[in-house]
């Protein structure tokens, strides 16, 4: 499961140093800055984890934690340079998972995370191993890919792409998220592997079932599951 973490933090520095790193370690990651970009990202954007910091401009990360669990049922993570037991005391009361001072351990956040999704999602995803997009059915376990009950023979790289479109089917993934998640650094003007690797799915998937696309090209944007 490719899990997608949104890092609420107004300091671009921290924020960028955990996109990259959360992304070399297999997470897909998202950014805002502000409590108010983040409520409005969140109405459009699922995510399985939240990175909030406490101080941001605007809407205090207090506030904007208490707006996310009114609608929401997502895991918390708060960041904050203050050491008080009263204010760690507050957030996890409030709904936060977790509560880590700045500075941190960029490691020991990621164990902090590891922990927090294997204890929520693990016994979920372990159960719903088998992808399931009309008759094409993907078994993330076994490593095989089925369409119409005949086996679609992918490549580890296109089972990969296959997968990650599949446990997101709502979501659409630009060029560059798939590059960097798959290969863990940036496009760099490669673009045409991932074409290449999208219209071999295609191809395969056409010859089994020329009915419909499968994998939508959302133009100028990047693709999704046609569902």
């Amino acid at each position: 499961m490719n899990y997608t973490i949104l890092i609420v933090d107004d300091d671009m520095a921290i924020n960028d140093m955990l996109v990259k790193y959360l992304r070399k370690n297999g997470y897909i990651t998202y950014s805002a800055y502000s409590g108010t970009e983040a409520l409005l990202f969140l109405e459009k954007q699922k995510v399985n984890l939240i990175i909030l910091d406490l101080m941001l401009p605007g809407l205090s990360g207090e506030q904007v934690l208490a707006e996310i669990k009114k609608t929401k049922n997502v895991p918390v993570i708060g960041l904050s340079a203050k050491e008080d037991s009263k204010s760690k005391i507050f957030l996890l009361k409030n709904g936060a998972d977790d509560y880590v001072t700045k500075p941190f351990d960029i490691e020991e956040l990621l164990a902090r995370i590891e922990t927090i999704l294997r204890r929520i999602y693990e016994n979920q995803y372990t159960s719903n191993s088998l992808l399931c997009c009309g008759d094409l059915n993907l078994d993330t376990i076994g490593m095989e890919a089925t369409l119409k009950n005949q086996k679609l023979p992918l490549t580890k790289n296109e089972f990969a792409i296959l997968k990650m479109l599949m446990e997101h089917p709502q979501q659409v993934f630009t060029k560059d998220m798939i590059y960097e998640q798959l290969w863990n650094e940036t496009l760099e003007g490669t673009e045409n592997a991932i074409n290449v690797h999208i219209s071999n799915l295609r191809k395969k998937i056409a010859a089994i079932d020329n009915s419909k696309s499968y994998i939508k090209t959302v133009w100028g944007i990047g693709f999704k599951m046609d569902i």
